[in-house]
């Protein structure tokens, strides 16, 4: 993650701390968020039922981690607006940002891809699922066995790559925003996110999905999958990254900043389960970001900026694309029937976690980081 900026753009906070200009708290947190959805993932009892515990235990450890994986998406999305706004290179032409996006993003997906395909998927995707998916259209497509087909979370890279597409015009506009309106528009960008839910049980068809969730199709779509409705979420975090950058930022500490994270899971789980998808995580993650990138440019103490940290927050990527994945095929080998006391279960999730990191930290050394370099660099004519 590159996040170089002038330091004259941040006054109350230069100069800065040596070593700091990239944010590595923000690095650091990107695990956290990935493990976030590890571990909702590993928690559903649906088809295939990856949750490895009998009895009580499952229920718990489903309760648990309900939202875990919902939270952590929007963590993700505030975050790449965030970073990306911060880190924009002044006069950096279009096609240069999208082709190190597409060249970060793409390849990974694909190997992803063809692990979901070789290892379980090709046996009953049809050309309507897995094309899509291939391409990262899933998610314009209102049908769940689309959206979430193959390997399910890269359903959010859909939203990312439309984000990509969406930021040298959104960057434009949002630098035109007066500074000492920035936290207006942010409070508006709120207002409009939390509407969302409300609307889609007002206005659409509701139902439950066929994987149990409380809603119909097109509401969840409408409100989680969209990717215009999630661009919200984007621009949120790079209106953050303004108030940061413009001297706005009201100064909240890392820590009351994480206690609000987890008023916000628990306010998640207690409202309509549509505002818990991403609207009550939404105030929490847009003042969490700031204060770990602020506490950085500060120098002070900061839990996610280790060595070990920085290293997990770099193969998160990574994790992610194939963590769903490898629990899948593991469950299918130890025996999707099987289900376990409390020490078996964690050996179970303990098995799934280190599996997915060795091969997250594969993927990221042998495709990830080779292709950046590569490809990710300036070439002569994109500098006309």
């Amino acid at each position: 993650m590159t996040t170089h900026a002038r330091p004259a753009e941040v006054p109350e906070l230069a100069p800065r701390p040596s070593g700091f200009s990239r944010l590595p708290s923000l690095t650091g947190m990107r695990f956290i968020a990935a493990v976030m959805v590890f571990l909702f993932h590993s928690s559903l009892t649906t088809e295939p039922p990856l949750n490895p515990f009998s009895g009580t235990a499952s229920d718990l450890y489903h309760e648990a981690f309900t939202k875990t994986g919902w939270m952590g998406v929007t963590f993700f999305f505030l975050l790449s607006g965030f970073v990306l706004t911060y880190s924009a290179r002044p006069g950096d032409a279009p096609r240069r940002f999208w082709r190190r996006r597409l060249v970060k993003l793409y390849p990974s997906h694909v190997a992803g891809w063809i692990g979901a395909m070789v290892l379980f998927a090709a046996a009953t995707a049809t050309w309507q699922q897995w094309l899509p998916n291939l391409l990262l259209v899933q998610t314009w497509i209102p049908d769940y066995h689309t959206y979430l087909s193959i390997n399910p979370p890269s359903w959010s890279l859909s939203c990312e790559v439309f984000f990509y597409l969406c930021f040298p015009l959104l960057h434009h506009w949002i630098k035109k925003i007066r500074p000492e309106r920035l936290w207006a528009w942010a409070g508006g960008l709120v207002v409009v996110i939390t509407a969302i839910p409300a609307l889609a049980y007002l206005l659409l068809p509701d139902g439950t999905m066929s994987n149990g969730f409380p809603v119909s199709e097109v509401q969840y779509w409408a409100v989680y999958m969209l990717p215009p409705v999630r661009t919200l979420d984007f621009a949120l975090g790079m209106i953050m990254a303004r108030i940061v950058m413009s001297g706005r930022w009201i100064r909240l500490g890392l820590l009351p900043a994480c206690a609000l994270v987890v008023v916000g899971y628990v306010v998640a789980n207690a409202v309509p389960w549509l505002f818990g998808l991403n609207a009550a995580a939404l105030i929490p993650f847009a003042l969490l970001i700031p204060a770990a990138a602020t506490t950085d440019l500060r120098g002070d103490r900061s839990p996610f900026r280790g060595r070990v940290m920085i290293w997990l927050g770099e193969v998160s990527f990574a994790f992610y694309i194939v963590h769903n994945v490898l629990m899948v095929w593991a469950r299918s080998l130890i025996g999707e029937s099987e289900l376990y006391d409390v020490p078996g279960g964690i050996g179970v999730i303990g098995l799934y976690f280190v599996l997915c990191l060795a091969v997250a930290w594969l993927l990221h050394k042998g495709i990830e980081m080779p292709m950046m370099r590569k490809y990710s660099k300036p070439r002569p004519r994109d500098r006309a």
